[in-house]
């Protein structure tokens, strides 16, 4: 497959990762890094390079040799910046969130669909072998039915300017649920609650429930004033439970055959059905190291190589979008459930 000339837009906090990672991405030829600080640029790009540093995106989308942008600048920049490189016939990765609303995000998904372009959203857990191997067991059936899934994503800081915590985190989980859970298995309601403890002007803390088009529940805890660091998601199912702790190297995914069951009873002694424990084994399956975002960029060059959609596509991307934007109108209306509309 040929090379694709890439250019990243954006050299702040997460621009030298994708810096870094592009160059190592055989399929891809890192052509310029962009950002209103020429000289931040070049810090990144080191003094031994031939990828040329610019302060002009009407550069980078006029240059031939450049066949795709990667996006990582404020969240409110977003749509501006992605249509204008669709416009300009080029494959956009852009970092989550999508855009900041369902409105601006739809715009953009029907213009690369049109445009026959890729339009990928760097949701990176997806990429993970832990979070891939969660959906080889909830698609393969191993869990079985799923009954709830509860997670957790707490830390101290950093507290953004731009967008509050549920924009900030969530998309991370939201976009893992998206990508784990089976064909046909959808939320269908939201509601959530959030609080400003430090009057810093937007939700440092938030909760978010999901109802599933199945009747199972999820739930979502953000929170930027946490002193210790969780990142954990237990997935229950009929079956089987799995636990995923990002924070533990050696037990990132853990497997337990424990539940609880119930006791099928004649239909007119339903309520006193008989409840049962099941007291099974502790599987930790092995997971290869394997950085997720060099994930991402493999997946980026495949797309276009193969011109289909990626992974996490730009629809991925504004199902994301939509659930964050039921969830803020809950918080406004005192963290009423919101119905959802059908999925795109």
């Amino acid at each position: 497959m040929s090379t694709v000339g890439l250019a990243v837009i954006g050299a702040g906090y997460w621009g030298p990762n994708l810096v870094r990672t592009a160059q190592a991405t055989p399929a891809l030829r890192l052509q310029w890094l962009c950002d209103l600080d020429e000289e931040r640029a070049r810090t990144v790009l080191g003094p031994y390079t031939t990828v040329r540093a610019t302060t002009s995106y009407e550069t980078v989308l006029e240059d031939p040799a450049v066949g795709a942008v990667a996006i990582a600048t404020p969240a409110a920049t977003h749509f501006d910046l992605v249509r204008s490189a669709l416009e300009a016939g080029k494959h956009v990765l852009v970092e989550k969130p999508l855009t900041l609303s369902v409105a601006e995000g739809r715009k953009l998904v029907d213009l690369a669909e049109r445009s026959g372009l890729v339009l990928m959203c760097d949701h990176t857990y997806c990429y993970t072998p832990a979070v891939r191997r969660i959906r080889e067991l909830i698609r393969g059936g191993e869990l079985g039915t799923v009954q709830f899934v509860d997670s957790v994503r707490i830390n101290l800081g950093l507290v953004q300017s731009d967008i509050d915590v549920l924009w900030d985190l969530a998309p991370h989980d939201l976009s893992i649920f998206d990508f784990v859970l089976p064909d046909g298995v959808r939320p269908v309601a939201v509601a959530a609650h959030a609080s400003d403890p430090i009057d810093a002007g937007r939700a440092c803390v938030a909760h978010l429930t999901l109802w599933l088009s199945t009747g199972a529940m999820a739930h979502v805890h953000v929170n930027w004033l946490s002193p210790t660091k969780i990142r954990t998601t237990v997935i229950g199912g009929s079956r089987r439970t799995v636990v995923w702790d990002d924070l533990d190297p050696l037990r990132r995914v853990t497997i337990h055959d424990r539940g609880v069951d119930r006791i099928p009873q004649e239909p007119d002694r339903r309520r006193e059905a008989l409840i049962s424990y099941r007291l099974g084994d502790i599987s930790v399956p092995a997971l290869p190291e394997q950085e997720a975002l060099r994930g991402v960029m493999a997946e980026f060059a495949s797309a276009i190589g193969e011109s289909r959609p990626a992974l996490t596509d730009g629809r991925a991307g504004l199902r994301v979008i939509s659930l964050l934007e039921a969830a803020t109108r809950s918080i406004e209306n005192g963290g009423a459930i919101i119905s959802l509309k059908e999925s795109e």
